[in-house]
């Protein structure tokens, strides 16, 4: 196949967000393939050229010119990168969700929050040693509490990475994790600041979540020098409306069913359609009197609707949609 005049650079996460991401992809029509020790997937969409990264890494390299132009990574590592003011958020994908939680052992049990566990390390005038890939939202974190303002001060905890220490408070250590966090309590630390998704991890590695810091799901992101390209702004446009489809069809059912046209006025009031619903009268012998409905409802709301569709309908079917596109949210510039 012939190299197209012009590519947008899409970058795309490797690790815990990788399956979510593909399935993403894949749902919103591409067709998606990764060699097993490859980084660079291969799509359907000859104008898009996407390359693996690890998250945390995405969002450094949506700043400026001759960098990527998209991405998806987590909200959580623009935040730790601090680049919210840098990139361009785009869409929240409604996926790959996941809590960022501050662990202890889980033998510390009178310690049920990070002020008890500070309290019980400064009185005791124990070294407190935290182990993270997130430096920057933990002394973030650190900074808000009651306790360590009390027995620190303005001091900064000692921050501990393979280029560079800083920080003055040599009771309180972070050191930065490059993977495994959950696994280094309580030898070589004595507390965690991780992500979970469910927490299952931790607890098989005897680690309880005692705070939540912060919650993130993968974001789509851009870089704000190329958005202002014609170009590249219209393509962004397309993968949105695609990755949008996906995510409003999760949260979708297409609902069809028969009712009789004296009972439609009551039906009407209770169903909380995405636009009004499409109404067609039913033809054939017997028929007279009935029409069908064909709509699309918040999946949020089915269950309560079920005592009005028993009171009311007939021959209900329910549909999961694979994608439903808001075609008129991304309209061409040029129209």
């Amino acid at each position: 196949m012939q190299k197209p005049e012009r590519q947008l650079k899409f970058l795309i996460p490797k690790g815990s967000l990788q399956e979510t991401v593909e399935t993403l992809l894949k749902t919103a029509g591409y067709k998606y393939y990764l060699d097993a020790r490859g980084y660079r997937p291969s799509l359907n969409d000859p104008e898009i050229d996407m390359k693996m990264l690890r998250p945390q890494e995405i969002p450094n390299y949506l700043i400026g010119d001759n960098e990527s132009d998209l991405g998806i990574t987590g909200i959580d590592w623009v935040r730790e990168t601090r680049t919210m003011n840098d990139v361009e958020l785009l869409l929240d994908l409604n996926a790959g969700k996941v809590k960022l939680v501050f662990g202890i052992p889980q033998t510390w049990t009178a310690c049920n929050s990070f002020d008890d566990f500070v309290e019980e390390f400064a009185k005791n005038k124990r070294q407190m040693r935290i182990s993270t890939e997130y430096i920057n939202t933990t002394l973030e974190f650190i900074a808000r509490s009651k306790k360590y303002k009390q027995y620190y001060g303005e001091k900064r905890p000692k921050v501990i990475t393979p280029w560079y220490v800083y920080g003055d408070n040599e009771m309180v250590k972070i050191y930065l994790s490059f993977g495994a966090t959950e696994a280094k309590p309580p030898e070589e630390v004595d507390a965690i600041v991780d992500n979970t998704e469910t927490g299952s991890t931790l607890r098989a590695n005897g680690i309880k979540i005692v705070d939540v810091i912060d919650t993130s799901s993968a974001y789509l992101i851009g870089n704000k020098v190329a958005l202002k390209d014609k170009w590249k702004a219209e393509k962004v446009k397309d993968i949105m409306t695609l990755l949008q489809g996906v995510v409003d069809a999760r949260q979708k059912l297409h609902v069809f069913f028969n009712i009789r046209d004296d009972n439609l006025p009551k039906m009407l009031e209770s169903l909380p359609a995405l636009k009004n619903p499409t109404i067609a009268k039913l033809t054939g012998k017997g028929s007279e009197g009935w029409s069908a409905i064909n709509t699309v409802i918040p999946r949020e709301d089915f269950l309560k609707m079920i005592p009005v569709f028993r009171k009311w309908a007939q021959g209900l079917v329910v549909f999961e949609p694979r994608q439903i596109l808001p075609l008129e949210k991304y309209k061409n510039n040029s129209e």
